[in-house]
């Protein structure tokens, strides 16, 4: 099925299908910061500690886990388009509901379940994508669709700064909710099933709705539909044998690390930079800033990855991140140090968005959203730690420089792991 697609021009239908998985991760981005930029605000209103407020924002990344893990797989058997509006649903009902929760634990629950949504969107629309876009431009695509992440971070930080003062938290996650339930006429009318489902699983009327698509993106139709797999295993058995199975730990050790920095860095940064001295708002800014330098990262990282390599690019990224943390402490109380955030967001969201890419170039595509889905879902643990570990670091004193020193050690493995990966598939 690649063939097919991986030649001729980007049709109308194609853009729609990038625009609509675009806007969703916008969508992810803001479900997923808006809780960093409330910390201070809710951790004032219930009087919580760091480890407490670190619980909170790992709860949300063990839902990511269970949804990457647990629910995107089974868009494989539902059909992509399908699990994109059930975590559309997921995600606007729990971040509409978070507003009114009364305690840490109802919170923690909430964020468990939004995170569900978050984790299978994430990894079904980087699996759609992959599957509608030629391969010489696949890397930039998926890269461009999951820049949408940091752009509604820095909306929902811009956005924060604005109603918390005066509408308090509860209204921020209000807003939020809502969104994910205004994108749902966009998913059901814009957004294509893939073709590939419809050839793999062959659900009722496949043929006919497998050409009306090859129709749309300007294929030729088909009399017949391939002859049918039928699967004697388990889809993650596939990814854990030869050839795969080398490029796979090495994958999961690598998004384990680095999904513990990333997530430690989006969570604590806005706390962590009003403990340092800046204002709640001036705190909120560092943290956009962050997310700023993260969208720029993210589309330079898809131009490089697509002429020099998705391997080379995604290491050099990560290594040159981990040095510039760990040297963090250098730039505190320098005019630096505003821009040193939007240099970390563009070092560690490009190398990192560029992993979704790699995972989704991979796997072949019957267990590719299986494949991404496990990457990310182990990746998760990691993120799952990341936060907890800044909170107790936080409870025990440490200072902004010497938890960044701490983080930066998984970011320089991880980047050293993703440029020697052990696989041709992926240059």
């Amino acid at each position: 099925m690649e063939s097919i697609l991986d030649s001729g021009k980007i049709t109308r239908t194609q853009y729609a299908i990038i625009a609509v998985c675009f806007l969703m991760n916008v969508l992810d981005g803001v479900d997923v910061l808006v809780i960093s930029y409330c910390a201070s605000a809710i951790a004032k209103d219930w009087a919580l500690s760091p480890e407490t407020l670190g619980l909170i924002f790992s709860a949300g990344l063990v839902g990511m886990t269970v949804g990457s893990l647990l629910l995107a797989p089974l868009a494989d058997k539902i059909g992509r388009k399908n699990m994109i509006l059930i975590s559309a649903v997921i995600m606007g009902g729990s971040m509409y509901a978070s507003a009114y929760t009364t305690t840490a634990y109802q919170l923690m629950f909430m964020r468990l379940v939004s995170g569900i949504g978050i984790g299978s969107m994430l990894a079904s629309t980087a699996a759609l994508v992959a599957e509608y876009t030629p391969v010489k431009s696949k890397n930039f695509w998926i890269s461009l669709v999951l820049a949408g992440y940091p752009v509604g971070a820095v909306m929902a930080g811009f956005v924060t700064a604005k109603v918390l003062p005066v509408g308090g938290w509860e209204r921020m996650f209000q807003l939020s909710g809502l969104a994910s339930f205004i994108t749902l006429p966009f998913i059901w009318f814009f957004l294509e099933e893939s073709i590939e489902f419809y050839l793999k699983k062959q659900p009722v009327s496949a043929l006919q709705k497998a050409n009306v698509l090859m129709t749309k993106v300007g294929k030729p139709t088909m009399e017949v539909l391939p002859s049918k797999v039928v699967r004697t295993s388990a889809p993650v058995w596939d990814i854990l044998r030869a050839p795969y199975l080398l490029p796979t730990l090495q994958i999961w050790i690598s998004l384990f690390l680095v999904f513990g920095s990333l997530y430690f860095l989006v969570s604590w940064i806005p706390k962590l930079s009003e403990i340092a001295g800046l204002s709640p708002e001036l705190a909120i800014y560092a943290g956009t800033l962050f997310n700023v330098g993260a969208f720029f990262g993210i589309a330079t990282q898809g131009y490089f990855s697509t002429h020099f390599g998705l391997k080379k690019t995604i290491g050099i990224f990560l290594v040159l991140t981990g040095l510039l943390m760990g040297s963090f402490r250098f730039f505190i109380g320098s005019d630096w140090l505003l821009p040193l955030f939007i240099l970390l967001g563009f070092g560690i969201q490009g190398g990192f968005v560029g992993m979704y890419a790699l995972a989704a170039r991979l796997y072949p595509t019957e267990v590719r959203t299986t494949g991404v889905g496990w990457s990310i879902g182990i990746g998760r643990l990691g993120g799952i730690a990341g936060p907890y570990i800044g909170g107790i670091l936080v409870g025990m004193g440490f200072t902004i420089s010497n938890s960044f020193l701490v983080f930066a050690i998984p970011t320089l493995i991880s980047g050293v792991l993703i440029y020697l990966l052990a696989t041709d598939k992926v240059k």
